[in-house]
């Protein structure tokens, strides 16, 4: 809902990485000077080069002081779409990216959900686990694209 949020009022998502350290590599690169993550971590960079919570609530504060509104009126600008986080744990290293079929799979689901949507799926870094995320209006088409990503994922595992 972030994106559709921010297009509504004239500003602009950019994608990067997960992680701060390529979140703050694009800001740097674009001169932008806030960005952040799922996780809660923002950046204010011409502050901080790192998410920082107590100025994030600051940050915060200030807008809700500047324009005169509670918090719960300024959250109300985003929508919340549902999302659907799926671990796949696998008995070999599995990159999703060799998986026959499984980039046109994602791309095609990805342009399904459009701008009101997004999907992540990802190695985790400290256990054999492939994560998939989908996100996106629809709980029962964001719940089915989840399971087919993981099928995919389970069928390479086994060899194909």
């Amino acid at each position: 809902g972030l994106e559709v949020a921010m297009e509504r009022m004239g500003g602009r998502m950019v994608r990067t990485g997960v992680g701060d350290r390529y979140v703050v590599e694009c800001m740097r690169r674009k001169g932008y000077s806030f960005g952040g993550e799922q996780s809660g971590h923002l950046v204010f960079l011409d502050h901080i080069t790192t998410g920082d919570g107590i100025l994030a609530a600051l940050q915060l504060l200030s807008v809700m002081k500047k324009h005169h509104k509670p918090l719960s009126e300024l959250s109300g600008i985003m929508e919340s779409f549902p999302q659907v986080l799926k671990n796949v744990r696998t008995a070999s290293k599995v990159r999703v990216d060799a998986i026959p079929g499984f980039q046109a799979t994602l791309r095609g689901m990805e342009d399904k959900l459009g701008k009101t949507g997004r999907i992540l799926v990802r190695a985790s870094g400290t256990e054999p686990v492939i994560r998939v995320m989908v996100e996106g209006q629809d709980t029962g088409v964001i719940d089915a694209m989840a399971n087919d990503l993981c099928e995919l994922v389970r069928k390479a595992d086994n060899g194909g």
